[in-house]
């Protein structure tokens, strides 16, 4: 069989495939992995082969819209959630066509997309095959789809489809009892965690008598874009009496290290994190995942609206702190993380969650409901 994955416009979504990707390539299917020129390398260095489909980048299109005029910046919540679904819908229109011409020369039996890789879909209804779609975090508002069907609305129509086309399978990643209450009803899966792998260290994998506290923007921080989010968040917890590990991409690094005053590095968070008693992070769903299914308390800082809802039901859980923007004062932030790193309750719950997900489908029990499809 032949699987074709399609993943969205950052290294974190490519990670998130990654684990079904390679459970159907260790199953002995065929499998390619279409995306962007920027997550290649996340791609290659999981060991998948990988098509790029387009060079343009993700914040490129979240920025400027198809007339190439910049996009016009809001604060409403619900405004910003809406350009996110434009922009991915910008994705899908650039994708589409090198998606056909590869479908056509390889000829896949199933896709499997994205949460937000609309393409995905189109692809599958134009050539015939199932679509799978899998989740790539705890759950995107609706809202996303909404927008990105109306930005789609040209190619769809030239296709002949009345929208976006459903999934014949919906895989879920999120444990259910922190789900969206209004995601539609799924195949659960075991997130597991996967990045890029540097060569491992002793600090990595082992930790001393000092609690150990991550710090992350996650993969897309750079200058301009997460960039001061990061150096303030750690400012803030600047005093705490913890061992702090900031991770960032490897090419603001040492940018960062000069800001902060601190190391900063690319951590492999598959293995660091399982050292460490809190993540603090921006609220991205792959950082997110990655603490539920280790059982570790979170301080979550959402910096973009989509992360809010999801950050708090995590909080409503008992697992994480959700500070919003504008209550992030240095002692707010401090005065959280003091918290969650000496309150039992916390690690209780998240312990708790952790049981949950890991109960979840293995992605190889997984691979057996695609492979019926087909």
């Amino acid at each position: 069989m032949r699987i074709l994955f399609v993943t969205g416009g950052s290294p974190a979504t490519a990670y998130a495939l990654t684990p079904l990707a390679t459970s159907a390539r260790n199953a002995g299917h065929e499998v390619l992995v279409a995306s962007n020129k920027e997550t290649m390398e996340a791609i290659a260095g999981a060991g998948l082969p990988g098509v790029c489909v387009s060079d343009v980048p993700i914040r490129h299109l979240i920025t400027t819209d198809r007339a190439g005029d910049l996009v016009p910046k809001s604060d409403d919540p619900d405004v910003q959630m809406r350009s996110i679904g434009h922009a991915f819908g910008r994705m899908a229109a650039l994708y589409q066509e090198p998606l056909y011409e590869l479908a056509r020369s390889w000829r896949p039996d199933v896709v499997v997309g994205g949460t937000l890789t609309y393409s995905a879909a189109v692809l599958a209804a134009r050539i015939g095959v199932p679509y799978v779609r899998q989740s790539w975090d705890s759950g995107e508002p609706q809202v996303v789809d909404v927008a990105a069907e109306i930005e789609m609305r040209p190619e769809l129509e030239a296709l002949g489809l009345g929208g976006i086309p459903d999934s014949a399978l919906w895989i879920d990643v999120c444990p259910p009892s922190v789900r969206d209450p209004e995601a539609p009803q799924g195949t659960s899966m075991l997130w597991v965690p996967c990045n890029l792998q540097p060569q491992l260290e002793p600090w990595m994998y082992t930790k001393g008598s000092a609690p150990r506290v991550a710090i992350t923007a996650g993969t897309k921080t750079a200058p301009g874009y997460f960039f001061d989010y990061l150096v303030q968040l750690v400012d803030k917890l600047r005093h705490l009496d913890a061992e702090l590990l900031v991770s960032a991409p490897p090419a603001v690094a040492g940018e960062l290290s000069e800001a902060t005053g601190t190391k900063v590095g690319w951590l492999p968070f598959d293995t660091v994190a399982r050292t460490c008693d809190l993540l603090v992070h921006h609220a991205g769903g792959g950082t997110a995942l990655t603490g539920m299914v280790y059982g570790i308390p979170q301080l979550l800082v959402p910096n973009m609206p989509k992360l809010v809802a999801p950050s708090e039901r995590l909080a409503a859980y008992g697992a994480a702190r959700t500070i919003l923007p504008g209550d992030d004062t240095p002692d707010a932030v401090a005065t959280a993380a003091e918290d969650l790193l000496t309150k039992a309750t916390y690690r209780e719950r998240a312990r708790s969650l952790a049981d949950e997900a890991n109960a979840m489908p293995a992605p190889a029990e997984v691979l057996n409901l695609i492979e019926k499809l087909v």
